[in-house]
């Protein structure tokens, strides 16, 4: 009879509706687990770190200040290697009345009537030795003139040309500033410190990754402990109000724990509000929309930093270092172009051949030389004390950048001192606070247990659970430390501490990608 009467309960309608709703539900749920998990991005922190450099904000301005310290170093380069420029005049027609002195001293106005055509091929090289400028010139010149017929039968015309085969003309400064020479020392200098600073500012976009992923790591470590302290809570009062229904336990006690339930259930509100803001702004700054889920680094660098050499790759590699000597070299320059300032002389020569003719022929045929030399002279008679002032100026100018420099250069020791010392100091931090964490749950645990027999009031068990809860966030927080130094350390010596290798980057491929 039981058989029967379980055979008609499994075969009624109303169980295979209950039964394909069940695994409809469950299909359901099934995929939208599915839809969570491609909706969420799990990282690591170096993968992080990967993805702000390719694809962050950040990343991508210091990138486009690269591309103008690279092109701005690329048109100086151009500018020292030879110009050839072509130039001319097609045409030029002028038909009206000029006025003509006769030899008498009168003026009168004269009928022009001409059509001129020019064009001149040269080629300009900067000498940057002397600071001169060394250039090569062929040209042409023509002249088509219309003049009246002494018959009165109209108007005829009279072609010239005049040719410059070649001419060979350097304009040289003398006794002044030698500006493409000062250039040379210092705008090597401003693409290495370009170069560098974009190195620095990808440390720093990495240095932006780990404080937003480990805030996001810390804010996900706050709501699982809010939510375990709330389970726990719920626990507990229930067995408070158990022992309170057999008079172990006071009102006051259950009071108190029941004001520990609501208690954790504000804290996990708050948690995770916070975890939602960290979870923004880290989304925000990969440029992502999947949700991230962060995971605590368990793979730590065993390194001890000396001092020295984080100094001595720091000077060699660090934009700072590398400012500092431009700066100089442009204070030098500043007090040279000053103390230059008080005459000016300038030396221009031509070298060359030139001939006239009615012809293309004729005008190449017969040459004659062709040859100028003019020296220009200023010197300044009275003027008041100016040109001493501006040397004055450039002079107090390059003791205040001295005093600057000084400044930075011992500033820059201390902090790289300092940041040596942290950094080795961390890592033993780092372990206490994983010990730490240890020992605090493992009390906790052990609180909890005592504190349903009886054994211990919830005051005890309060102060239990703050521990575990700070030591947990410690932990997160020194870990954070750990690797914030590492990366602010690499960011200033711009050296690969684990790899023992410099940071580099392949500026070609990417100015042009």
């Amino acid at each position: 009879m039981n058989r029967h009467w379980l055979r008609r309960i499994c075969n009624s309608p109303w169980l295979r509706r209950i039964c394909n709703s069940a695994a409809l539900s469950i299909s359901i749920c099934n995929a939208l687990s599915v839809s969570a998990q491609t909706d969420t991005l799990h990282l690591t922190l170096d993968e992080c770190i990967t993805m702000a450099r390719r694809q962050s904000v950040d990343a991508a301005v210091a990138l486009g200040e690269l591309r103008s310290a690279y092109w701005q170093w690329r048109s100086y380069k151009a500018d020292l290697l030879p110009e050839v420029s072509l130039q001319g005049t097609l045409p030029s027609y002028n038909k009206r009345y000029s006025s003509y002195q006769q030899a008498d001293g009168g003026l009168s106005f004269v009928r022009n009537d001409y059509l001129g055509l020019d064009g001149s091929l040269n080629i300009t090289q900067k000498l940057w030795p002397t600071g001169g400028t060394l250039s090569v010139e062929s040209s042409l010149d023509y002249l088509h003139q219309s003049v009246t017929s002494p018959t009165g039968g109209g108007r005829e015309g009279a072609n010239q040309l005049m040719s410059l085969p070649v001419a060979i003309t350097l304009s040289q400064p003398l006794f002044g500033t030698n500006h493409q020479k000062w250039d040379r020392r210092i705008e090597p200098l401003r693409y290495r410190e370009a170069q560098a600073r974009f190195l620095t500012e990808t440390e720093q976009v990495a240095m932006q990754a780990i404080s937003l992923y480990f805030g996001l790591l810390l804010a996900g470590e706050q709501v699982n402990i809010a939510r375990q302290n709330l389970q726990t809570a719920e626990k507990l009062y229930e067995v408070a109000q158990a022992k309170r229904r057999m008079g172990t336990v006071s009102e006051n006690d259950v009071l108190q724990m029941r004001l520990d339930v609501l208690t954790a259930r504000s804290a996990l509100t708050n948690s995770e509000s916070m975890w939602q803001a960290n979870q923004f702004a880290l989304r925000s700054f990969l440029d992502v929309e999947a949700d991230i889920m962060p995971a605590v680094p368990e793979d730590i660098p065993q390194l001890r930093l000396v001092y020295d050499d984080v100094l001595g790759h720091a000077l060699r590699n660090n934009a700072l270092a590398t400012t500092m000597r431009r700066r100089q070299l442009e204070a030098d320059y500043a007090v040279a172009s000053a103390r230059a300032n008080r005459q000016s002389i300038n030396l221009y020569a031509q070298l060359g051949y030139t001939g006239t003719g009615n012809n293309m022929s004729s005008a190449y045929r017969h040459l004659l030389s062709n040859e100028v030399v003019q020296v220009g002279v200023t010197i300044p008679l009275l003027d008041w004390g100016k040109r001493k002032g501006q040397r004055r100026v450039a002079e107090s100018n390059r003791e205040i950048v001295q005093g600057q420099l000084r400044q930075q250069a011992q500033e820059f020791r201390q902090n790289i001192f300092i940041l040596t010392e942290q950094f080795n100091n961390q890592a033993e931090q780092l372990r206490i606070a994983c010990e730490a964490d240890t020992i605090a749950r493992r009390r906790y645990h052990t609180n909890v247990e005592t504190f349903k027999i009886g054994s211990i009031s919830t005051l005890e068990l309060s102060d239990a659970q703050k521990a575990k809860d700070q030591a947990r966030q410690n932990r997160i927080q020194q870990l954070f430390n750990y690797w914030y130094y590492y990366y602010q350390i690499r960011s200033i010596a711009l050296w690969d501490f684990e790899r023992g290798c410099e940071l580099t980057a392949d500026i070609e491929k990417l100015v042009r990608q």
